[in-house]
């Protein structure tokens, strides 16, 4: 009798780890396997004709930052120039010699009465910010607030995949950077030599700031464009209270960073030199605008795919795409397809999957190769020593992109994204100078799928642990395709 009632208790056991199981799945996969189109209304609202300038300089001033230093180096200036206020959005903050730079930097702007907001994935910020108390000594102090978009809940599974994946710091009316870099040392410094990233920041310098003119600036466009993300339900503060029995581990903390900053200041003393002449190092241009896709946490209306097709569609002579992987949804090939109809300079530079970074964007382009190849566009795969990471469009001679969108089916339907576009002829002689530097490492793709030869550049070779997964993961992966 006991036995029999232990049996059937195992049983309901059994089947309800099944249901919740098949719950949480269904919960985070189902909402995101179809994919919406942009609506008419909104395609209005979308038209390109916006990113044009008057063919003469505008109000913001850009240049690239390329390199890892120059990028941690940025954020620092920007951060000790602040006056009034400092916005700041990541996907991922990990801990880290980068981190301990911009967070002591962060605090010290608290401390002079900047109000200061940092605003990071749920998902990522859960797992790599942890309870760390770095992130107490800042979230405390009352200048400064850090919030999570959309924790993932798993009694309501559908939160599990909206991520935030904008990269964007706001400095007064005055500075806007933008670009692909997250918040740690695989992107920023020089704090490691063996896990680096090749990345792209666009720095912003509005030259009417504090006037009632600055408003026209893309610094205003993306603070409007923060506020209203920052504001969603979804949005929560972490870090406002120590628990009583870590106030000690906290106040260690807090000091640990002042002094660390300290001897930023007197390791790296022209990061301290006061304002810059942003005037003399910048380049003008004639229109920056930022674009950007929804920000609920569903699957979303490609808006940022849309214009970027849009732009390609509309170019006269060329449209050069820089990303670090491809994933493309059946509308996606389609648009794809119709650009490579339309253009002869069709071009698109992405990692070779044994350098890239991202197994499942890698393993997904080694199974849909021959249907990218089909597009019409010329793949330039990149061979570097390392991953790149930066995402980056031209389009004929003048017309610019920078920002944190992948051409793959998350970035298009799933996660946030901003990318800033660039009308500029000056602008574009310098990310294209920047772009070809890279160009010069990759391999042009035959129609075979082989690569056409090249003397000057060698074939990456994946290690072999990544190489024996590849022999699976292209094909284990299709199944959830739509979620890269």
């Amino acid at each position: 009798m006991q036995t029999n009632k232990k049996k059937r208790a195992g049983k309901v056991i059994k089947w309800i780890i099944i249901i919740v199981i098949l719950y949480v799945a269904a919960g985070a996969l189902v909402p995101f396997m179809f994919h919406p189109k942009v609506k008419a209304d909104a395609q209005k609202e979308l038209d390109i004709s916006r990113f044009y300038g008057q063919d003469s300089p505008g109000i913001d001033r850009a240049v690239v930052v390329e390199t890892s230093q120059e990028a941690l180096d940025a954020r620092i200036l920007m951060i000790n120039e602040a006056k009034e206020t400092i916005a700041l959005s990541t996907f991922d903050i990990r801990p880290g010699g980068s981190c301990d730079d911009i967070f002591a930097a962060l605090l010290d702007a608290a401390d002079r009465g900047v109000k200061v907001r940092v605003l990071v994935d749920g998902l990522y910020g859960m797992i790599h910010m942890k309870k760390l108390p770095m992130f107490y000594a800042a979230g405390s102090h009352p200048n400064l607030e850090i919030r999570f978009y959309n924790k993932p809940n798993l009694l309501m599974p559908w939160t599990i995949n909206g991520r935030l994946h904008d990269k964007l710091i706001l400095v007064d009316d005055k500075l806007l950077m933008a670009g692909g870099r997250n918040t740690f040392d695989y992107f920023l410094g020089n704090y490691t030599d063996k896990n680096l990233s090749y990345d792209r920041d666009v720095l912003v310098y509005n030259t009417k700031s504090g006037s009632e003119e600055g408003t026209d600036s893309v610094v205003a466009q993306a603070l409007s464009y923060y506020e209203g993300v920052w504001n969603l339900g979804v949005c929560k503060t972490e870090y406002a209270r120590v628990p009583g029995r870590r106030a000690d581990e906290v106040k260690a903390e807090e000091e640990r960073l002042c002094n660390h900053y300290q001897e930023l200041q007197k390791n790296r003393p022209e990061l301290f030199d006061g304002p810059l002449d942003y005037e003399s190092f910048t380049l003008p241009t004639d229109k920056i605008t930022l674009i950007h896709n929804p920000t609920h946490i569903y699957s979303k209306q490609p808006y940022v795919w849309y214009q970027l097709q849009q732009l390609m569609l509309q170019a006269k002579e060329r449209a050069y795409v820089q990303t670090p992987y491809v994933a493309f949804s059946k509308d996606m090939y389609a648009g794809m397809t119709e650009v490579g109809e339309r253009l002869e300079r069709f071009d698109m530079q992405i990692n070779n999957p044994a350098v890239g970074d991202n197994l499942m964007a890698g393993s997904d382009y080694l199974f849909q190769k021959k249907k990218v190849i089909k597009t019409g566009v010329q793949i330039y795969e990149f061979q570097g020593d390392h991953s790149s990471h930066g995402k980056s469009m031209l389009i004929d001679e003048d017309i610019s992109l920078i920002g944190s969108y992948n051409l793959d089916m998350r970035s298009t339907y799933i996660d946030t994204e901003t990318m800033l576009v660039i009308d500029g002829e000056e602008f574009q002689d310098q990310l294209e100078a920047k772009i070809m530097a890279m160009h010069a490492q990759s391999l042009a793709v035959n129609p075979d799928g082989t690569y056409a030869p090249n003397p000057d550049v060698p074939v990456a070779q994946a290690p072999k642990k990544k190489a024996a997964m590849f022999r699976i993961t292209p094909y284990l992966f299709q199944l959830i395709r739509y979620l890269i």
